[in-house]
């Protein structure tokens, strides 16, 4: 990727090209200091999440037994659900980022771990750490931007079925485990020709969904009710709630991340022959924080830390905590927007954007983060929502 030229709607037009490789060298040694100081301090923060996640969704499962008594259900399903959260985010999703390989413990290892979800983690692997951290909200390259199933950027085509796109995300929304099932198994590509549907390798990733599916469903719909004798209905509705509850929340962190109003997206183009300063800017520029307390971090599994996630996706997320005033200098130094807002303002601004992109350009305006400092909004309303920036990248590659 070629260095952006000086424009004045360009918000890096500032930086040269030594700054882009400074601002790499910055960030590798952030990132090697992290790595060289990783101790046993770090390995008893790990062991003490999954020991709380089991003993929560044990103890749940045993309130559960009694759930015919409603105070019994709620109890069981509010833990349950909060069960399922750490497991998937603090636990699940940073263990197979290999964040915690270094440890060596075959228990807690990206090659061994499969969590509780309907996405086979080695499926999963492929497209979220192998394509979605590789191309980071590049259009056509990153599908994590939208699932496929949205329009994600004004210069996209316009067209009527967009109208029910917001509709599309909550049920998405609702049932995530299995929409990141099928965008893994890129159903929609693979389901459009006959010689697709019948590739070896497309129905022999599919035969292994379908069986982690009836495994899920086995687990959460037949077994635990099963066992809890005359409260079986309430079990499976408990079970059924607790899932649904799992995958508003981590749908909504991922929406967080990367699809807030003022967050970047780009053309396939720009990143022909990307440096690793380059590929470090993409990251900054593309990805959005969450503000809140540490428990709100642990509950989202520290993507709410998204920008230093994205920097360093395979150091541990307790650590991100501790180095984001270091990054967040480094965008300051460098005048860039450090995205960073409420859990609630961010989930607006990533519903007012589906919203928005659902209709005609144009037609519902666009919204910037309040909480930046003015310099950074009237930036943020020149760039259009991204799409001079994309422009002037495609045109420099």
């Amino acid at each position: 990727m070629t260095v952006l030229q000086k424009k004045p709607e360009n918000p890096i037009a500032h930086l040269s090209a030594e700054d882009i490789e400074i601002i790499g060298k910055e960030l590798d040694t952030i990132r090697q200091e992290v790595r060289d100081s990783l101790g046993e301090d770090d390995a008893k923060y790990i062991r003490r999440v999954i020991d709380v996640q089991r003993k929560l969704e044990l103890g749940s499962r045993a309130v559960l037994l009694v759930s015919m008594f409603p105070p019994a259900w709620f109890v069981g399903t509010a833990g349950l659900s909060l069960a399922k959260i750490l497991e998937n985010m603090e636990i699940g999703h940073n263990i197979l980022h290999g964040q915690w390989d270094w440890m060596r413990d075959p228990k807690i290892h990206s090659t061994t771990w499969e969590w509780d979800m309907a996405s086979p983690a080695a499926q999963w692997k492929h497209s979220h750490n192998e394509l979605h951290h590789t191309y980071t909200n590049v259009i056509g390259k990153d599908n994590d931007l939208g699932y496929g199933i949205m329009r994600v950027d004004e210069d996209q085509k316009w067209h009527p079925l967009y109208l029910a796109q917001p509709l599309w995300n909550f049920v998405n929304a609702c049932f995530f485990e299995y929409g990141i099932a099928a965008y893994d198994l890129e159903l929609g590509k693979n389901l459009a020709t006959k010689k697709r549907r019948n590739d070896p390798k497309f129905r022999a990733a599919a035969k292994q969904v379908l069986k982690k599916i009836r495994n899920q469903a086995t687990k959460d719909y037949v077994i635990h009710p099963a066992l809890s004798g005359p409260s079986f209905l309430p079990t499976l509705a408990a079970n059924f709630t607790a899932n649904v509850v799992r995958n508003l929340w981590s749908h909504s962190v991922i929406m967080c991340g990367h699809f807030p109003e003022g967050v970047e997206t780009f053309e396939k183009s720009s990143i022909e022959g990307e440096t690793r300063g380059e590929w470090y800017l993409r990251q900054m520029l593309g990805s959005a924080n969450i503000s809140g307390s540490k428990a709100m971090h642990i509950m989202t599994g520290n993507l709410s830390h998204q920008v230093e996630h994205h920097l360093f996706p395979d150091l541990p997320s307790n650590r991100y905590a501790e180095i984001a005033p270091k990054v967040k200098d480094i965008f300051d130094r460098y005048g860039l927007t450090y995205h960073s807002a409420p859990l609630y303002k961010q989930v607006a601004s990533a519903w007012h954007k589906v919203i928005r992109l659902s209709l005609p350009n144009g037609w519902l305006a666009e919204t910037t983060p309040k909480n930046a400092p003015a310099q950074v909004v009237k930036l943020v309303r020149m760039t259009t929502g991204g799409k001079k920036v994309r422009r002037e990248l495609s045109r420099a590659a």
